[in-house]
């Protein structure tokens, strides 16, 4: 047996020493080993982490997050059964409903894969185990009912849209290590000396998108009989709650721009949109990422319309059937196709 070190061109191989009761020691021998067709593949949650020299030499392949179906179907094809097969468990023993499966994924884990929902599914396993334990005949069905028993309180919710328009509040998109979330922007608005303030430990970039959304917002002033002393009278500020997760991005964007545009026309936006894209100086919707893991946190939410930049209408294709047929998903080009289209 042996492990690779150091120089790709060789292998070092540890000896196994049969005198030592089958133990490595620390004698190597130098074996030539050719590594020219080799293909080295890492995995990583996030992209973002790896040092940019070392990125540059990679072969990027996103994959994107499984849908709360998928990841049914894992967990009742293969994930439940090597638990139970793990912890001694006969499948006559153990039986977890479609909807109890659910709540877990939904309320207990919150990932982009199934690490989390194995483990999860492993605690359940050992829990009954202790039970069947001594008592052949004992059966046990996991259900909704009775599944704080095995996992405790649940640990995640979901933001669900508002029931309610409101004036400075609209909700956008963003993907994160763990998937798609949703986010929902808050903008007041003060008698003041023309400040602008951000909070929400939100990132340099996005602070800037939020720059270009109000610089937009005041070239157009006109158009919506803004007066032109609004922005040096009042102060503004722009709040997006959970304020200690931190938040960076430019996707946000378009999103900023809708609640700034609200709030100052005093015009309400509906809850059943949400939207995601960068905005331009001169207000151009930009392209974004990770759209396939935004539409499913749209669809999770109850939203029921989605604007999406129009460059991203092709990456509709990788986006699962199941969460667009429940979308009414519209690109769009110009910031002013957003605003004609919500607020009039």
């Amino acid at each position: 047996g042996g492990d690779y070190r150091g120089d790709p061109s060789s292998a070092l191989l540890e000896v196994l020493d049969p005198e030592q009761n089958g133990t490595f020691v620390d004698h190597f021998i130098e074996i030539p080993y050719d590594l020219s067709r080799a293909v080295f593949i890492a995995t990583a949650n996030t992209a973002e982490t790896i040092p940019a020299p070392l990125l540059d030499r990679m072969e990027l392949i996103e994959v994107t997050s499984y849908t709360e179906n998928e990841k049914l179907y894992i967990a009742k094809e293969h994930l439940l059964a090597k638990q139970m097969e793990k912890n001694g468990i006969n499948e006559s023993k153990l039986q977890i409903s479609d909807q109890a499966l659910e709540v877990v994924i939904r309320s207990y884990t919150r990932e982009a894969g199934v690490r989390g929902l194995e483990r999860k599914l492993g605690e359940i396993c050992r829990k009954v185990a202790r039970k069947v334990y001594g008592d052949k005949n004992r059966k046990v069905r996991v259900t909704c009912q009775n599944l704080e028993r095995y996992l405790g309180k649940a640990r995640y919710s979901y933001d669900r849209k508002n029931e309610e328009d409101e004036i400075g509040i609209v909700r956008g998109l963003a993907w994160t290590s763990v998937g798609g979330v949703t986010l929902e922007i808050e903008v007041n608005i003060m008698p003041g000396t023309g400040q602008f303030q951000l909070t929400g430990q939100l990132g340099d970039v996005m602070k800037e998108s939020a720059q270009a959304g109000i610089s937009y917002i005041r070239s157009i002033s006109d158009s919506y009989h803004i007066p032109k002393e609004f922005f040096k009278e009042n102060d503004i500020h722009i709040h997006i709650p959970e304020g200690a997760v931190p938040k960076d991005g430019p996707s946000a964007g378009i999103t900023l721009t809708t609640t700034l545009a609200s709030l100052v026309t005093g015009k309400a936006v509906s809850p059943d949109y949400a939207m995601t894209g960068e905005v331009s100086l001169r207000g151009g919707v930009l392209p974004i990422g990770g759209l396939p893991e935004k539409l499913m946190a749209a669809q999770r939410a109850g939203i029921t319309k989605v604007l999406i930049p129009f460059d991203n209408a092709d990456d509709l294709e990788d986006v699962a059937s199941e969460v667009k047929d429940k979308l009414k998903i519209t690109p769009v080009k110009k910031v002013n196709e957003v605003l004609k289209l919500l607020l009039g």
